[in-house]
C-alpha cells in the first residue's frame, strides 16, 4: 500500500502548484516535501512531475496517481461521516432463526426492505447450535432460539412466545385424543419432531399423551422441507407437531385442525446478540418488526 502521507503531500502540490505552498500548508519544510515526491515515485516506479527549473508538470502516471488519492480522500471522509450518523433505516442486519419463524418473518422484512431500501436483512433458518455459534463468531447480527444458552459470551432477552400446536387433518379432527388415536393416524416426521413431542406431551396437561411413547408412534411420512411437512397432513394422511407459525404461512391451511389441549404448549422465544457488542440504531428497526408479528400471529386459534 503506498504511504497515505506521501499521497496527501503530492495532492497538495498538485493541487496548490508549488513547492514552497505545499511545505506552507503541510507545516514542513521544502526538501521535506522533494523527499516525498521522490519517495512515492520509488514506489510507484514511475515519474509522477516533470520538474522545470522551480515549477513541474503533472505526468499521465502523475494523473492516475493523483486520481487515485483523491478517492481514497473522499473514501476516507465517507466513512468519517458514517461513523457519525448511526442511520436506523440503513445497513445490513443479519438474522438467524428456526425455519418456521423464518416462513413467517421474511414477508414482513421484505416490505420494511421496500420502504427503506438501504436497510438490506440477510435471513438464514438454521438449528439452536448453529445460531449459537454464529453469533459468537459475528457471522450472524441477530439470532432467535427457543432454550436460553448459557455460554457467557451470548446476550439474550425474552423476545417472545412460540405456540406449538398438535395439527390432524381437518377432516379427521376430534376433541379429545390418546395414544390409539394418534396411532392409527400416524406420524408425520421432520427433524424436530421427537424434540417437539417430548416438549408437547409433557406439558400439555393430558395424562393420556403424557405417557405415550414417541418411538412407538407409527410414522406415516418424512419430509425436512418445512413448508412441505403439512401437506400430508392436509391430505389426511397424518398427525405432526409444530410452531403455530408453520400453519401460518401454509397454503392449505383450511384443511388441517389444531388440537386444543388442557394445557397450551408454550416454547419461550430468545433473542441473541454478541455479549458487550455495540448495537446500532437499525438493529431496533429490525427488531420492532420482528416483536410485532410475534405479538400478532403467535396467538392461539
Amino acid at each position: 500500500m503506498l504511504n497515505p502521507i506521501w499521497l496527501k503531500t503530492f495532492v497538495t502540490l498538485i493541487d496548490t502548484g508549488h513547492f514552497t505552498k505545499t511545505a506552507d500548508k503541510l507545516f514542513m519544510t521544502q526538501p521535506g516535501v522533494s523527499q516525498h515526491i521522490k519517495k512515492l515515485e520509488q514506489a510507484c516506479g514511475h515519474a509522477l512531475i516533470e520538474r522545470h527549473n522551480k515549477s513541474f508538470e503533472i505526468t499521465e502516471a502523475g494523473k492516475v496517481v493523483y486520481s487515485y488519492a483523491k478517492e481514497l480522500e473522499t473514501q476516507q471522509n465517507q466513512m468519517l461521516l458514517s461513523l457519525n450518523q448511526d442511520d436506523p433505516h440503513s445497513g445490513d442486519v443479519s438474522l438467524a432463526c428456526s425455519g418456521s419463524l423464518a416462513l413467517l418473518l421474511y414477508p414482513h422484512l421484505l416490505d420494511l426492505q421496500c420502504k427503506c431500501p438501504s436497510l438490506i436483512p440477510h435471513l438464514e433458518a438454521a438449528p439452536h447450535h448453529k445460531i449459537i455459534a454464529e453469533i459468537i463468531d459475528g457471522k450472524v447480527d441477530l439470532g432467535i432460539v427457543t432454550n436460553e444458552p448459557s455460554d457467557p459470551r451470548v446476550e439474550s432477552e425474552q423476545f417472545g412466545q412460540e405456540p406449538l400446536c398438535l395439527m390432524m387433518p381437518k377432516a379427521i379432527a376430534t376433541k379429545s385424543l390418546d395414544g390409539e388415536q394418534l396411532k392409527q393416524m400416524g406420524l408425520i416426521r421432520h427433524p424436530d419432531a421427537e424434540h417437539y413431542l417430548a416438549l408437547y406431551f409433557s406439558r400439555c396437561g393430558e395424562s393420556a399423551l403424557e405417557s405415550i411413547n414417541i418411538h412407538q408412534l407409527p410414522v406415516k411420512g418424512y419430509i425436512n422441507q418445512l413448508n412441505q411437512i403439512l401437506l400430508p397432513v392436509a391430505k389426511g394422511h397424518g398427525f405432526t407437531i409444530l410452531p403455530k407459525s408453520a400453519l401460518d404461512t401454509f397454503p392449505y391451511k383450511e384443511e388441517i385442525a389444531i388440537y386444543q389441549p388442557k394445557q397450551e404448549v408454550i416454547e419461550t422465544l430468545y433473542l441473541l446478540t454478541k455479549r458487550h457488542r455495540q448495537l446500532p440504531a437499525r438493529f431496533e428497526t429490525i427488531k420492532a418488526v420482528i416483536r410485532e408479528q410475534l405479538i400478532s400471529d403467535n396467538s392461539p386459534t
